[in-house]
């Protein structure tokens, strides 16, 4: 009876294992407002980009206090970064690239596809 119950417990456990998501964009979305950025569309430089720069970036890299002489904050200044490397290098924590944001952890997979994919794209100002 023992090792039926045992049995009994083992399966139960395992079952409500077998519904946790371990994927961090199911999880944490984009900006948590749902899942990583949608795998065939644009990505839209306001509704995207700007939230998660706005989160992480601008407070430092802004015309007022452009840390490490990186200023961000317009369009313009946005897609320099982005065509210079810089941008993806420093959020996807590439050697020789200084990793950023600096002093907290790197950007969840969702920010930096989304951001990767706005770069692939050509950047749009949209």
């Amino acid at each position: 009876m023992k090792l039926i119950f045992s049995i009994a417990i083992f399966i139960w456990l395992v079952s409500l294992s077998a519904c946790y998501y371990d994927k961090e964009e199911l999880l944490y979305g984009n900006n948590n407002s749902g899942p990583c950025t949608d795998s065939t569309g644009i990505v839209s430089y306001s509704q995207k980009i700007i939230p998660v720069f706005q989160q992480f970036c601008y407070s430092c890299h802004n015309s007022s206090f452009p840390s490490g002489n990186i200023t961000m904050g317009t369009y313009t200044a946005d897609k320099a970064i982005g065509l210079n490397g810089k941008l993806f290098g420093s959020i996807n924590h590439t050697t020789g690239f200084s990793p950023m944001p600096k002093g907290m952890a790197k950007l969840n997979n969702c920010h930096i596809a989304t951001i990767k994919k706005w770069i692939d794209q050509n950047m749009p100002n949209n």
